[in-house]
């Protein structure tokens, strides 16, 4: 040990606090600031096929792991640690702690004595890093293992933690408890909750939350507001999971959970907007036809294809987009062929751009584009912001052709040129 530490060879140092002191690379990680995984690749004596691992050379990172071990200076070459000089304050007299005791208050040795107690544990660091591995196992197990075998691993699991939990040990040992039985809660919520135990499944989540409040961890949180998304989401209840996605958000915005919100927001909103659909064409097919149905403020029941157009492209359903805008622009031209609704035209052929950027067709896209743009009568605002879909569609697709470069430069002539001042009236 004091060769790896006068040659600065920490992984040696890892690798050897953990055999003979019984400390778990989580700890040495949580002790120096480094990821578990991290520790053990420097601890592995060959992880290259060289013969070479990773040696820490920065300064700072040094000092980091020699404090962060509490390693005396002098062994590794430096000059006496900070934490090293330092030194309890003396008193200028001990008072008998009996007497303190009487007074009411706790005495020296009372005090030290209550703080050795605070320190002794009947779990160690392998039984932790044990109840670890077993959790991480469990969870990836989960996509295929069958569910009636991981509902009984974790219930066994919950088990076991929370018996660990009434013995003595460390406080920050008992927030690692604490935190690894937030970890079975949450999945024990989804096995349950996939063997259509629902009742049972929400008590575990809320369990999840509430021990996430209270060890302070945030990535726990989030996933039992992911898993509460998860449960709205399957049962069409939209605003409640719109409320899960963003109390999520708001626990933690470091993990993977929140790439899961973000998902869970976007399948409910394309299924909101086919029900959305689906009742708006229902409440229209009531109502009688409009005398005047240009009037702005009249619903046109023609305009309807214009809608689901959208809606369908802003889906990625192109089939279906593109029949609803052919009907846009067949609604929107009137016998002698003029357009009677140019803007309505417009986008309905940018969208058949997007459609046709989608599937290969990028002369087809190129020239719906630019019919659309060279439109006479067009509500800017709304117009970019579908030609900004087709810019997209053919940047992405096409990056290297002439034609998609031509078209963005129109698109950003023409967003130029609505930056202007503007009139007095």
């Amino acid at each position: 040990m004091r060769s790896a530490i006068a040659n600065h060879d920490f992984g040696e140092v890892f690798r050897l606090a953990k055999i003979h002191g019984h400390i778990s690379y989580a700890k040495i990680a949580e002790a120096v600031g480094y990821k578990r995984d991290h520790i053990g690749k420097m601890a592995r004596p060959d992880t290259d096929g060289k013969g070479v691992r990773p040696r820490i050379t920065q300064f700072h990172k040094i000092l980091e792991v020699v404090d962060g071990l509490r390693i005396p200076g002098q062994l590794a070459g430096l000059a006496p640690r900070p934490w090293e000089l330092e030194r309890p304050a003396r008193t200028a007299q001990l008072e008998d702690p009996s007497t303190l005791i009487t007074q009411g208050g706790a005495g020296l040795w009372d005090i030290a004595e209550m703080l050795r107690r605070t320190e002794m544990s009947n779990i160690n660091s392998a039984a932790l890093e044990s109840i670890e591995e077993g959790i991480d196992q469990l969870a990836r197990a989960y996509p295929y293992a069958n569910a009636d075998y991981l509902h009984e691993r974790t219930r066994n699991g919950l088990q076991f933690v929370t018996k660990q939990l009434a013995g003595r040990m460390t406080l920050r040992q008992h927030r690692d408890l604490l935190v690894d039985t937030g970890w079975l809660f949450l999945l024990n919520a989804c096995v349950q909750y996939d063997r259509g135990q629902r009742e049972a499944a929400n008590l575990s989540k809320a369990a999840a939350l509430r021990i996430g409040e209270e060890a302070g961890h945030g990535e726990i949180k989030a996933w039992a507001w992911e898993i509460e998304a998860w449960f709205a989401l399957t049962q069409s209840r939209w605003q409640d999971m719109l409320n899960a996605v963003e109390a999520g958000h708001a626990s933690d915005q470091t993990h993977s959970v929140g790439v899961q919100l973000y998902a869970h927001k976007a399948r409910a909103a394309a299924r909101l907007v086919r029900d959305s659909l689906d009742a708006g064409r229902a409440r229209l097919d009531r109502l009688p036809r409009p005398d005047h149905p240009e009037h702005h403020f009249i619903i046109d029941p023609d305009k309807w294809d214009f809608y689901e157009m959208d809606a369908y492209r802003l889906l990625g359903d192109d089939e279906r987009a593109a029949t609803h805008a052919r009907s846009v622009i067949r609604i929107s031209t009137g016998p002698d062929e003029t357009e009677i609704s140019p803007m309505r035209a417009a986008e309905a052929r940018l969208t058949l751009g997007v459609a046709a950027a989608r599937t290969g067709e990028i002369e087809e896209a190129i020239g719906m584009g630019t019919a659309a743009l060279e439109a006479d009568r067009k509500s800017l605002p709304s117009l970019l912001l579908v030609a900004d879909e087709l810019d997209k569609e053919l940047r992405a697709r096409y990056p290297r052709e002439a034609a998609s470069r031509d078209f963005h430069e129109q698109v950003m002539a023409i967003k130029r040129g609505t930056a202007g001042p503007e009139l007095p009236f």
